[in-house]
């Protein structure tokens, strides 16, 4: 059985200046995000996005994306924040707390909605204590094993797994990540129950996984193209209906023989409950300018998603759909008997 050196349960900040990182992809150089000026009234300071996952990781990529665009409609500077720690709940919940004035905004996924049926002791409620600012994206997830691992195909990989549950591991950013999310609905379709290694974010889980010390693990494409193309990892199916464009010769899961593996990624930015109506409308169509800036779609096409519509990047719709996934993976959760402390 392989180990792993790299979990750590310790909750990690940190904070760094938003160009600095996005001009890292893009070959620019800058230290923040930082827009024209606008005069008086918000934003009169720094906007802090937290991201409750590691840095490197796909949330953190999405947000670093849109922090700059944003900033400059914002006609201010926004910094990124890297709060870890308990699939997200961390950090979420230091939003759920913060002052609401419009200065600290949280990029969060999935996870938002399944955290009310994975903890039992959380200290937030996603729809009570929280404004919804808009849909970012939706990102298809990438199941991706070890470049050596033996199974070629998705129903070897099955078969390989069912025949060896107690020495296969899968990996993880932790109960309730997305990857985490992703492997329970591959372990329900496939019938087996296997050694899950979590880690505090997919970034150090994909390193791994490349070292070849764990097996296998799901994760978004924001995170795995570049490892997929450069032949660092062995990737058998994409979790979407229909093929990545960025990864046309990754078959999905149901042409890959098994359709029940069907899961995307949804990101959406959040503020406290009590921000006032016209600062959340202005950090809305702050949203909708970055989502059609072309820089965005084209970074966003590179890793095998999309801004979402227009019309997704709104309260309204964001409210929608987080209450519909709360439904919809509560269901998922509670058959499978998973619980976080």
């Amino acid at each position: 059985m392989r180990t792993t050196s790299r979990y750590r349960a310790a909750r990690v900040i940190t904070a760094i200046g938003v160009v600095s990182l996005v001009a890292a992809c893009s070959g620019t150089g800058g230290s923040t995000a930082t827009g024209g000026a606008t005069g008086g009234g918000y934003p009169d300071k720094n906007i802090t996005f937290v991201v409750p996952f590691s840095a490197g990781g796909p949330t953190d990529t999405v947000t670093r994306m849109i922090a700059e665009p944003m900033a400059a409609k914002l006609g201010g500077k926004i910094v990124v924040q890297n709060v870890e720690g308990a699939g997200g709940t961390v950090g979420a919940g230091e939003v759920a707390r913060a002052e609401p004035d419009g200065y600290t905004v949280l990029m969060h996924h999935i996870g938002m909605s399944t955290a009310p049926a994975l903890y039992q002791n959380l200290d937030y409620k996603p729809l009570e204590d929280f404004q919804m600012v808009g849909l970012v994206t939706e990102v298809p997830m990438t199941v991706v094993a070890r470049k050596d691992f033996a199974p070629k195909t998705l129903q070897e990989l099955v078969a390989h797994v069912k025949a060896n549950a107690s020495k296969v591991t899968l990996a993880n950013a932790g109960i309730g990540a997305a990857s985490h999310l992703c492997g329970l609905l591959f372990q329900t379709a496939a019938g087996v129950k296997l050694q899950e290694v979590p880690y505090e974010g997919t970034g150090p889980a994909l390193t791994d996984l490349v070292g070849g010390q764990v097996d296998f693990m799901c994760d978004q494409t924001t995170n795995t193209s570049g490892q997929i193309t450069a032949g660092e990892v062995k990737a058998y199916a994409v979790t979407t209906p229909e093929r990545v464009k960025s990864l046309p010769d990754v078959p999905t899961t149901t042409e890959a023989g098994l359709p029940q593996l069907q899961v995307s990624v949804w990101h959406g930015l959040y503020v406290p409950k009590a921000t006032p109506p016209d600062v959340v409308q202005k950090l809305t169509e702050a949203l909708k300018v970055a989502l059609a800036d072309q820089k965005v779609i084209d970074q966003m096409a590179k890793l095998g998603t999309a801004p979402v519509p227009a019309e997704d990047a709104t309260p309204e719709a964001h409210r929608a759909k987080l209450q519909e996934q709360i439904g919809t993976w509560g269901k998922v959760i509670a058959d499978a008997g998973v619980k976080a402390s």
